[in-house]
């Protein structure tokens, strides 16, 4: 099987996004109208559990939203006035679906279900002191850890076993949980992955981008708080506040890709941040060029803030079929060169004796950078610029984003001027870690208390990463053994 799409596969990817309604009639086709709006977060898997006052009916399946739930059937089988949603892209645990959420389970307290957004940095040492308690895993996803934490917490009552679940794990979360008494939705303290509340009516729905309170028509409060956790029932809403107060540090790549750019993140509008941060980058690294051209669909907005702060033409210079997913043929040099053209081809009417600027969000491992520098060649560009809107990503994520291992990250490897050597452009630049932080409207980095997650370009991670480290540890072991034997 060949995948025709040569620049996705070279993105991080974000691990999913989560729905939440409380309190409306047909929940479930709010849901799965939500789920269809954050698609972009997870096309592996997408899964839903309603609660109709008796009884919880869970629906889960591989593949996209449509994939799943636009049988009117499926829908209806999901009774209740309460629902949560979840599109899954795996950055833990196997690609089956067993590990599609919302993971559900009876408990001695009744029905729970959850879906998470994030990445649990201490589920591996968390799932061997349960196992060796007794638990007994059904999936291989982090998740599951905080349903046996739950599960096996002495507290009297639901709510305060959830909160003593989540004070023994580390790292990323935004959750939508669902129970007999009523819907649950936090973040970690830190705030890292997003997550927002809005009002449809008298009910109320948690989504983790107001892109999908758009799309069902809700109006949008407040983010959640970071470290807050928001109980919502038949007795009104209830803010908690369970966790030492910590500086937020919410990732910052939502802004660079993650997100919609037609959601708010933050007060900010994503689109215009990015606008901003393609602006910034014309500051710091100015070319002389006849054409700034975005790698599609990403890179579109800070194509567009280069080409206004340079004065130079935007153009849509690599045409994106979005009527191509995969073709089931066998891979071979020319028959995957033409699978590539099938899903993004040079405009080369437009390109032909120019100086072109390409403008995209990052890179990775490098190959799609260097695909695309020769397509606009292979185009006839004389001249072929690429610009960045971040920094160098050098350093892997461990909070829910499928970063390849840093081995596998080019920037972790070359410097800059390598880098260019390698993707084979006239010159290559990336936004200053400052000049990302001022498209934020911030002065710059604080680095006595960084004001975002940014991990990923500065190697400061803000919370311990005791699975890795204890990998780490393995592996020196192991060397060790290895040189004595």
């Amino acid at each position: 099987m060949l995948s025709t799409n040569p620049f996705d596969s070279d993105k991080l990817r974000e691990e999913c996004g989560v729905f939440g309604v409380w309190g409306a009639d047909g929940a479930s086709a709010l849901v799965a109208l939500g789920l269809h709006a954050l698609q972009h977060r997870g096309q592996e898997a997408a899964g839903m559990t309603s609660f109709d006052g008796q009884a919880f009916h869970s629906h889960r399946g591989m593949g996209h939203v449509a994939d799943n739930f636009e049988n009117e059937a499926v829908i209806r089988r999901l009774a209740g006035r309460a629902a949560i949603g979840h599109v899954r892209y795996s950055t833990t645990g196997e690609t089956a679906l067993r590990n599609v959420q919302p993971l559900f389970a009876e408990l001695s307290l009744g029905g729970f279900a959850v879906a998470h957004n994030g990445n649990i940095s201490n589920a591996l040492r968390l799932r061997g002191e349960l196992n060796r308690r007794g638990s007994i895993f059904q999936s291989t996803s982090d998740t599951e850890v905080i349903i046996h934490l739950v599960a096996t917490s002495e507290y009297r009552t639901l709510l305060d076993r959830f909160i003593d679940a989540l004070k023994q794990v580390e790292g990323a979360y935004s959750l939508v949980c669902l129970t007999n008494e009523g819907m649950i939705a936090c973040r970690d303290p830190l705030g890292i992955r997003p997550l927002v509340m809005g009002r449809l009516g008298e009910s109320y729905i948690f989504a983790s981008e107001t892109v999908a309170l758009d799309i069902v028509g809700a109006t949008y409060l407040r983010s959640v708080e970071p470290g807050e956790l928001i109980e919502v029932s038949d007795k009104g809403l209830r803010s908690h506040r369970p966790f030492a107060p910590q500086r937020p540090r919410p990732c910052i790549f939502e802004h660079i890709y993650f997100s919609r750019p037609d959601s708010v993140l933050d007060g900010h509008s994503v689109y215009n941040v990015r606008k901003k941060i393609g602006a910034q980058l014309a500051i710091e690294s100015p070319v002389e060029a006849d054409l700034i051209v975005p790698v599609p669909d990403s890179g579109v907005p800070a194509a567009i803030g280069y080409a206004q702060e340079a004065g130079i033409p935007f153009e849509l210079g690599i045409i994106r079929s979005h009527y191509v997913g995969r073709t089931f043929i066998q891979p071979g040099d020319h028959v995957r060169h033409l699978g590539v053209k099938l899903k993004h081809n040079a405009n080369s009417a437009l390109i032909q004796g120019k100086r072109i600027v390409l403008v995209d969000d990052s890179i990775v491992r490098g190959t799609t950078s260097m695909k695309i520098v020769q397509m606009m060649r292979d185009a006839g560009a004389r001249e072929v610029h690429m610009r960045i809107a971040s920094p160098p990503t050098r350093h892997s994520c461990f909070y829910g984003v499928d970063t390849p291992e840093r081995a596998k990250l080019l920037a972790a490897q070359m410097d800059v001027s390598a880098m260019n050597r390698f993707i084979h452009a006239d010159s290559l630049a990336f936004v200053s870690t400052e000049g990302l932080y001022r498209a934020l409207g911030e002065e710059g980095r604080d680095e006595a208390a960084p004001q975002h997650c940014d991990a990923c370009f500065t190697g400061d991670y803000p919370t311990s990463l005791t699975d890795h480290d204890d990998l780490e540890r393995r592996n020196q072991l192991l060397l060790q053994e290895g040189r004595r034997a």
